[in-house]
């Protein structure tokens, strides 16, 4: 039986859990990077029953797991290089998160594909198969259509509402299909170390792993800077486009993933995702994404991204140049440069086979023993993190001779969604007059973030024009293991994608978590 507050993270309980994992004692499974894959495998052993650390080396999501389309995937693209086993785990996972572990922070977003002229006959039926094929998957994993509606087309009127900015000479009306969409995927990977802590496991961000073994890894916290060796029955290295700086015997080939952030009004507030084919391709496709805080984000590219990986990845100027040109042959307005408010750049991890574009390179993962017994899992994609956290620490299981205990997380509501013994049972009116923004990042949640908090004036928004409350800045350190102001503009919320919304909120963020770095 959990203890109300065993999902919080804070300050004090990472030093209590650092402190008592010096003190020795081997641990079950340790578990090496704070993403979202990392995080799912922390979750599936500690629901197991496993005694389970998470070290991260800068904070939660803190990698390519922020810097996503923020799309949970049915694997529709898939199909049409005929991967069908992605596109059907793509279907079930994204059902899995959508009715029963996480619907509280996704919702079905309509994505919209305008007919237009310069299309031809053969693109536009090949998209409107692809949707039908989508509805199939759909239907086979058991989501129903109350969660995600059947794709349709619709007339010129209803394209131009859902997308204001959509070029209208020519236009045929649109093709209309739905995905699943993450208010924030750094959300995404929070809810599911918060829930690991809650099964026990010990979640330690700033903490970097080095000298990592099967059956021990060297863990320096580099806020105290002390070192200490820890012994595991197994380690499993999560660490995306980073595992071969603990293995080099892996080889991953990075793929970068360029987004451009604007206002919603340059786009004229859309309320679906326009979705432009780009030329020449069959399967690949530039969104305007509707988003939080009045943003929509543009994206994406698939680029090689060879040499030194880096902490923060930077678009490059030519990937800039083509998102705008591919969306302008949608558009009636002219976006340049110049409307770009914020860029943002990751990078997929995916498993190097040689050669060919990163764009045709399968989104698979794999799980791969090194000769230490070191157990990494590269590749794969966000919507099937819980797929490949159980395929993963099934094999850790099965080689380092842990019990085998059955995996329990396709049921497991993460904290926040309903059925969590965490979860308030937040009615209308607990939610009253909470914003209806802060309601759409926490859901029931909203009511706790409200009523935890002891600032002054906790509903004020953090900044003039910026639709994040102080309770949710003093939230992030109290429950989501903030630290600093840059865990709270840049992961627990997204304010610091624009520069003049980050300068605006800092000192807000400076009140709840001084810097530590």
């Amino acid at each position: 039986m959990t203890t109300p507050a065993s999902h919080a993270l804070t300050a004090s309980r990472r030093s209590a859990d650092l402190a008592a994992l010096e003190s020795g004692g081997a641990v079950d499974v340790v578990v090496i990077g704070g993403g979202i894959t990392g995080a799912g495998i922390a979750l599936d052993a500690a629901s197991r029953g496993y005694d389970t650390v998470l070290v991260e080396a800068h904070d939660l999501a803190f990698g390519t797991s922020r810097w996503s389309s923020k799309l949970v995937h049915g694997g529709l693209r898939y199909l049409a290089t005929g991967n069908v086993g992605i596109a059907r785990r793509s279907a079930r996972e994204r059902g899995i998160l959508m009715t029963r572990t996480a619907p509280h922070l996704i919702r079905a977003v309509p994505q919209l594909v305008p007919l237009l002229p310069h299309e031809s006959f053969a693109s536009k039926a090949l998209v409107r198969t692809g949707f039908l094929a989508g509805d199939v998957l759909r239907a086979a994993a058991g989501t129903p259509s109350s969660v995600l509606p059947r794709s349709r087309r619709i007339g010129r009127d209803e394209t131009v509402t859902r997308a204001p900015a959509v070029k209208r000479a020519g236009l045929a009306g649109g093709l209309l299909a739905y995905d699943g969409q993450l208010v924030d995927d750094a959300r995404l990977v929070v809810g599911v170390a918060r829930t690991a802590a809650q099964h026990g496991a010990r979640v330690l961000t700033r903490v970097r792993a080095s000298e990592a073994t099967g059956t021990s890894v060297r863990l320096t916290d580099t806020v105290a800077g002390t070192s200490f060796d820890l012994t595991a029955r197994a380690v499993i290295n999560a660490t995306g486009v980073w595992a071969g700086g603990l293995d080099d015997g892996i080889r991953v080939r990075p793929s970068r993933g360029t987004h451009l952030v604007f206002d919603a009004a340059t786009f004229g507030n859309p309320t679906a995702a326009l979705t432009v084919p780009i030329p020449g391709e069959t399967n690949r496709f530039v969104f305007v994404l509707p988003e939080q805080l009045g943003r929509v984000y543009l994206g994406l590219t698939d680029e090689d991204a060879p040499g030194p990986v880096p902490d923060v990845p930077v678009p490059s100027d030519d990937e800039i140049d083509f998102l705008l040109a591919v969306v302008g042959t949608a558009l009636d307005v002219a976006v340049t440069r110049r409307d770009v408010r914020g860029a943002f750049a990751g990078l997929r991890p995916l498993v190097d086979t040689g050669s060919g574009r990163t764009a045709d390179v399968s989104r698979d993962h794999a799980v791969i023993e090194s000769p230490s017994g070191l157990v990494s899992v590269v590749g794969g994609k966000l919507t099937e993190y819980r797929h490949m956290a159980e395929q993963t620490l099934d094999r850790a299981a099965e080689l380092c001779g842990l019990p085998e205990r059955r995996c329990v997380t396709a049921s497991l509501p993460l904290v926040g969604a309903p059925g969590n013994p965490a979860t308030p049972d937040a009615t209308g009116t607990q939610l009253s007059g909470l914003p209806m923004s802060m309601i759409a990042r926490y859901g029931a949640e909203a009511a706790r973030v409200r009523d935890v908090a002891t600032c002054d004036r906790p509903l004020d928004p953090v900044a003039p024009g910026i639709d994040v409350t102080r309770a949710e800045f003093e939230f992030a350190v109290t429950h989501e293991g903030a630290l600093d102001a840059a865990d709270i503009l840049d992961r627990r919320t997204r304010i610091g994608l624009v520069e003049d919304d980050r300068t605006a909120a800092e000192s807000a963020a400076f009140e709840f978590a001084p810097d530590i770095e």
